[in-house]
């Protein structure tokens, strides 16, 4: 029997799946004992033919069995050397095409939900590279969640998505922001230890936060000063100038500090401890913020989230020494709308129920925190007073002493109605101020913000994430691959 030809001439090879077929179709016809003895051997001696014909080495390399038909063909052609060359050509062809290609390495991107919290690529540490280089400008958004029930319409609304396309702009200043309080909390996370004086950690985080958000002003910078309220201490303090507080082992800070970019402010906290003691605290708090990110939405009312953070809190205990203790939320603290520079925007998310009947609404951002005591869950103001605020709504008030007015040009210039501390005007190059500051304080064109206080002895906890309620969906913009 002859092979079929190939286009240049040769004897075609077939392929080891034909050869393996045509093989056991040979050895079926090789049982011949029912046919009459000539018959018989002629259906053998065909069989043997098609075998010999047709029997390639199936354990032979694909490329060895191109270069023996190479050989094979250049005996052929041996007198022609035009067609051995052309088996040469063909014969590299055929091995070019049975190269696979390698597949690539995955590399760690920098864009998409795998940046939250992972630390850019080409960050240093302690961070000093503005995230602005390392994501060219565009921001990885936060974790996205669906809205639920009757909302579910908005995903698929042309109207909604069109909103979104028109706030472009806007949803990357903010996620922006994220992005730098991501890689500050990873830094500082880290990086603080017992033993470190307070005031020297709040001034290395914020000067992190200004190299990285490049600071401009009012443009873009810090939103508030960093709270690092501790053990009994639930928020709002900060160490004034001078402070020589240190972090110590049975600590439990809560890290609260904020970023801004044309007023656009994220607002965030995590509690720090350094030992497994606290675990049970710090996980009913976080489980407590959770739900309440989980049940906010368009149209969801704000009493009704207190009622499902509650539940989740106190549904938690924890023993220390000996002593079992029921995590109780702080029933006068709470979440809270944000606006363009404004960090109380005048809507509250309760913590506990029975709070307000007034619904969320679509382009609101609200900040989620939770905050889980080992006290009597309510607070009281007490210490020495280190955040400021200027009213937002205040007009002109007459003022008499003139290092008052002068104080408050320095404010509005450098601060607006952003919060700031007395560690903030030393910074700026402000003495001798006090005074001033009480006066504007009097006259209600500044709101002091003392720190808020447990029962001594109890331990508080706090997490806290921002929301922006988009036309389609919910977008938690301070998500973190560590909370």
């Amino acid at each position: 029997k002859t092979r079929p030809l190939d286009a240049s001439g040769r004897a075609a090879r077939p392929s080891r799946r034909t050869s393996r077929n045509a093989n056991a179709n040979c050895a079926r016809l090789a049982p011949s004992e029912s046919l009459p003895p000539v018959m018989a051997a002629a259906t053998d001696a065909v069989a043997d033919e098609i075998r010999e014909n047709l029997r390639v080495d199936d354990g032979a390399d694909a490329d060895a069995d191109v270069d023996a038909a190479a050989a094979a063909a250049a005996d052929d052609d041996a007198d022609d050397p035009a067609a051995a060359t052309d088996a040469t050509v063909e014969t590299a062809a055929k091995k070019k095409k049975k190269k696979k290609k390698k597949k690539k390495s995955g590399g760690g991107g920098g864009g998409g939900d795998g940046a939250r919290g992972s630390g850019a690529a080409g960050q240093t540490s302690p961070p000093s590279v503005p995230v602005s280089i390392l994501f060219d400008d565009v921001f990885p958004p936060g974790e996205i969640q669906r809205y639920r029930d009757d909302n579910l319409w908005r995903e698929t609304s042309e109207e909604k998505r069109e909103l979104e396309r028109l706030n472009a702009n806007m949803y990357n200043e903010v996620r922006q922001c994220a992005e730098v309080h991501r890689e500050v909390r990873k830094h500082v996370d880290a990086w603080v230890q017992p033993g470190m004086k307070l005031i020297d950690v709040c001034e290395r985080l914020e000067n992190s936060v200004r190299t990285l958000i490049q600071e401009r002003g009012l443009e873009a910078g810090i939103a508030f000063p960093t709270g690092c309220s501790r053990n009994h201490v639930a928020a709002h303090w900060t160490p004034n100038g001078g402070d020589e507080t240190v972090v110590e082992r049975d600590d439990v800070i809560k890290f609260d500090f904020g970023t801004q970019i044309n007023g656009r402010i994220i607002d965030c906290a995590f509690t720090k401890t350094f030992t497994p003691r606290y675990d049970p605290l710090l996980l009913a708090v976080r489980e407590a913020t959770e739900c309440g990110i989980k049940e906010s939405g368009i149209d969801v009312r704000l009493c009704d989230i207190g009622e499902a953070i509650e539940e989740v809190m106190e549904s938690h205990q924890i023993e220390l020494d000996g002593k079992t203790f029921d995590v109780k939320c702080c029933r006068n603290l709470n979440g809270h709308s944000i606006a363009p520079y404004q960090i109380h925007a005048g809507k509250s998310v309760p913590i506990v129920r029975g709070g307000e009947t007034t619904k969320m609404e679509e382009g609101e951002f609200y900040a989620i925190e939770t905050f889980g005591s080992t006290g009597k869950g309510y607070v009281r103001e007490d210490m020495e007073c280190s955040h400021y605020m200027k009213n937002y709504d205040v007009g002109h008030v007459p003022l008499r002493l003139p290092r008052a007015k002068q104080l408050l040009g320095t404010i509005d210039r450098n601060f607006g109605t952003l919060a700031f501390c007395r560690r903030f005007l030393d910074r700026i190059g402000e003495t001798k101020y006090l005074m001033a500051l009480k006066n504007l304080c009097d006259n209600g064109i500044i709101q002091p913000y003392p720190p808020l206080v447990d029962v001594k002895g109890s331990y508080v906890a706090q997490y806290e994430h921002t929301i922006m309620l988009r036309p389609t969906c919910k977008e938690v913009l301070t998500r973190g691959d560590d909370y």
